[in-house]
C-alpha cells in the first residue's frame, strides 16, 4: 500500500462524501458505535461548558457530545458532511466547514475531541495542529484522542498520529492517559 505524501485535502473528503454520504459507516457500524461510547465514557460524567470537535463528518459523534456540551462547534473540511450533520443538530452545536491547519477557530475549548482525524496529516500538519489545540485549550481543558490503528494509505498511522501529537503538547499538556490501545487507540491529554 502507497502511504500519502502530503495532509489529504478537503477535495479528498468531499469526493468521499459525495460517493457515500456515510463512506465510514459512522451510523451503522458495530467498532463506531463501541468507540464512541468508549469515548464518552473517557470524558466521565462531566458536562463541558465549551467542546471543539475537529472532523465531525456527519455529526453521529457530534449528537453525543452535544449531550455533554453546553456549547459544541464541530467542524470538517467537507461541506457536504456539514450539510448533513446540521439537519439532525441540537440548537447548542455550530458546525463549520474548516480544514486545517489554516483555518483553525479561535476561541478557548474545556474539551477538544480529534477522533479519527490526525492520521490526514502530515508530521509537519499535525505539529501545527497540535500546537493551535494547545493554545485553544481551556485552562483545565482536555483533549481526547481516538484513532484506528490498522494499515491505511494516510500520510500517518494511527499511532504515528497518536504518539506526535502527545509529544508535541507534552510541556503544555503532560498528562497522557492511552486508555485503549488495540484496534483503536483511546486516549485523552490534559495539564
Amino acid at each position: 500500500m502507497t502511504r500519502h505524501t502530503e495532509s489529504l485535502p478537503a477535495e479528498y473528503f468531499e469526493g468521499r462524501y459525495r460517493e457515500n454520504i456515510d463512506p465510514w459507516d459512522f451510523r451503522s457500524s458495530a467498532y463506531e458505535r463501541e468507540k464512541y461510547d468508549a469515548t464518552l465514557a473517557a470524558l466521565g460524567s462531566r458536562t463541558y461548558r465549551h467542546v471543539l470537535e475537529v472532523g465531525c463528518s456527519i455529526g453521529v459523534l457530534t449528537g453525543k457530545l452535544a449531550k455533554r456540551s453546553e456549547r459544541l462547534l464541530a467542524i470538517d473540511a467537507s461541506q457536504t458532511a456539514i450539510d448533513v450533520a446540521r439537519e439532525g443538530a441540537s440548537s447548542n452545536v455550530t458546525l463549520e466547514k474548516r480544514v486545517l491547519p489554516g483555518d483553525f477557530p479561535g476561541g478557548h475549548f474545556d474539551l477538544i475531541v480529534l477522533s479519527e482525524v490526525l492520521y490526514y496529516f502530515t508530521e509537519a500538519d499535525l505539529r501545527v495542529v497540535a500546537d493551535l489545540c494547545c493554545t485553544a485549550r481551556a485552562p483545565g481543558g482536555e483533549m481526547v484522542l481516538c484513532h484506528w490503528l490498522g494499515e491505511t494509505d494516510y500520510p500517518l498511522t494511527g499511532c504515528q498520529a497518536s504518539d506526535i501529537f502527545a509529544a508535541a503538547v507534552a510541556k503544555r499538556a503532560p498528562s497522557r492517559r492511552i486508555l485503549r490501545d488495540h484496534v483503536y487507540r483511546l486516549e485523552t491529554l490534559s495539564s
